[in-house]
């Protein structure tokens, strides 16, 4: 079995009974770890949750009931701070006008989201599980190391953010590093919920969310955003009086919200529910519980991201860095010193956003806020470490301890935000945020580009497989996106102005686009396209079923 997990496909085909292609593992269900296990192995899904049975209507709340929670985990990702700072300096900078960016960028969110479940649903296997069967060892390890690096850079703005809400509610008392600290404690406190039940920790995570919402929703209540710039701003595609500005905002938007890490967790967190996957009618219907109780938790996410846009777009759209020190000034702020004496246009982040709701809102409005982004780092710290888990599981196979697991992915992460909390002030940490969502941009083809390709292969999905309208809107929604984060990487770069960095930045582009060269290769082949399939090691379409643990009855596979 072990030469079967090394990620070299086999030369013969696979066997074939009447007709139909087959797998010799119909009759295995999938384990967490593809490794046999010697001793019981803790992880997210030690208890599944029972799904009702008895229910024959075609739609059934106590079914989507039981569904509810992996949607609302993988939600979180959309209101981590990255998008809260991302928000707020887009109200701040061109109003109303990129809300429609925004709704676009989380409905792609959510069709990506439905490519990243249906994965974990019919395969039983999460994204870095199928990667680390379908590629060669060398690809597979790039891979690995790219969504590492991905999940780096998220957990550095959450546990920053948390980080700076602490600094806030302590009037300054707790350090940077101080908070950091503490959020890495609390952490491994909150991550051990789940021996108390799956739902519970889903349930608290829902509380999170509901905390953000309140913390949130106050702020909007009380600036009284313009209801009709609001909705005029969220439907009509075009943004007047536009400049560079503006699009590197745009831009940054939809970075800020499509997460590579979020495709390989949601894929994972799917399996916590107890389907029986040798049944197609249950398939089906998991498949469709699934993407409404995203679309629901990603419209309820979606409408926090509107209330920052809106409370920074009506209170502080076009103001200046003079207009912001009168006001602190006058209500006796400690923080005045942030705003120099200039005609320059307000800068925020989400430390001087708490400020200057505190300026000029009273300091209820500071004190709300930065509950709303402790609420909002610690869920997503949390949902981080089990995308590092589920990644570092998958594909590498670990076989550790689940304390060991947890220390080890929260060190990797961990490390560089604290030596970046020590050494850097709060109030200063803008660019290293910019820097972290340019690095997230650059990973996001390492999770988009297998999802679109596993999710096509009916050797893979079987009936469920992409059909022609997916396969053709999921490249084009993917080739989109990643151009759009190049783009931002590229005014990133040429905006450092250092030879030094621009050579080096060369010579990465030319290693990068090979590796991505290679993963597009494999996708267009899943995808079809016939004549690019000559000698692929990996042998897509016809060798993949071999390595996949599927387990559904003959009669749903479809015929070779």
């Amino acid at each position: 079995m072990k030469a079967e997990q090394e990620g070299d496909l086999l030369e013969e085909d696979s066997p074939q009974e009447n007709g139909v292609q087959t797998n010799q593992y119909s009759a295995i269900s999938p384990p967490s770890s593809p490794v046999a296990q010697d001793e019981p192995f803790s992880t997210y899904f030690e208890d599944k949750v029972s799904i009702p049975d008895n229910v024959s209507q075609v739609f059934s709340f106590r079914k989507l009931w039981a569904f509810t929670g992996p949607g609302f985990l993988m939600s979180i990702a959309y209101l981590d701070p990255g998008n809260i700072e991302s928000d707020l300096q887009s109200g701040a900078k061109a109003g109303f006008k990129l809300l429609w960016i925004l709704l676009g960028a989380t409905i792609i969110g959510l069709l990506l989201q439905r490519l990243a479940a249906r994965l974990g649903v019919v395969t039983g296997m999460h994204l870095a599980e199928v990667c680390n069967r379908q590629y060669p060892t060398v690809p597979r390890v790039i891979l690995w190391l790219m969504v590492e690096l991905a999940i780096i850079g998220s957990d550095m703005q959450e546990v920053i953010g948390c980080a700076i809400a602490l600094n806030l509610l302590s009037m300054g008392s707790i350090p940077l590093w101080g908070g950091v600290l503490i959020t890495i404690t609390d952490t491994f406190v909150f991550l051990f919920l789940d021996k108390y039940g799956l739902r519970k920790l889903e349930a608290f995570f829902g509380f999170l969310i509901t905390v953000m919402a309140l913390s949130f929703g106050y702020e909007y209540v009380l600036v009284k955003p313009n209801q009709g710039e609001l909705l005029k701003g969220m439907f009509v595609p075009y943004c007047a009086d536009c400049g560079p500005v503006q699009l590197e905002q745009a831009v940054g938007i939809v970075g800020a919200v499509i997460m590579p890490h979020n495709i390989y967790l949601h894929s994972a967190l799917v399996k916590s529910r107890d389907i029986d996957r040798k049944n197609k009618n249950e398939v089906k219907e998991a498949n469709k519980y699934y993407f409404i109780e995203s679309t629901v938790a990603l419209f309820i996410s979606f409408l926090i991201n509107v209330f920052v846009v809106a409370v920074f777009a009506q209170a502080f759209f076009n103001r200046t860095n003079i207009e912001m020190n009168s006001q602190c000034n006058a209500t006796g702020s400690p923080h005045t010193s942030l705003f120099p004496l200039n005609n320059n246009t307000l800068e925020v982040d989400i430390y001087k956003g708490g400020v200057v709701l505190g300026c000029f809102f009273g300091p209820a409005a500071l004190y709300i806020w930065a509950i709303g982004i402790l609420a909002a780092g610690q869920s997503s710290t949390m949902t981080g470490t089990y995308s590092g888990q589920f990644v570092m599981e998958g594909f590498l196979n670990l076989r550790w301890s689940r304390f060991a697991r947890v220390l080890l992915t929260r060190s990797i992460a961990i490390t560089p935000t604290l030596l970046v909390a020590i050494f850097q002030d709060v109030e200063h940490l803008t660019g290293m945020n910019d820097f972290l969502n340019v690095l997230q941009s650059m990973q996001l083809p390492f999770a988009l580009i297998p999802i679109l390709t596993f999710t096509s292969l009916t050797s893979i999905m079987n009936d469920f497989a992409n059909g022609m309208v997916w396969k053709i809107s999921g490249g084009i929604v993917i080739l989109v996106v990643c151009a759009i984060n190049m783009y931002f990487v590229v005014v990133y770069v040429t905006a450092l102005n250092s030879v030094l960095f621009y050579v080096f930045a060369a010579l990465l582009s030319v290693a990068y686009l090979c590796f991505v060269g290679y993963l597009v290769w494999h996708c267009l082949v899943a995808l079809g396209v016939s004549c690019l399939d000559f000698g692929s090691r990996m042998q897509l379409s016809r060798h993949t079923d071999i390595y996949l643990l599927t387990d559904m009855d003959s009669d749903t596979l479809v015929e070779s």
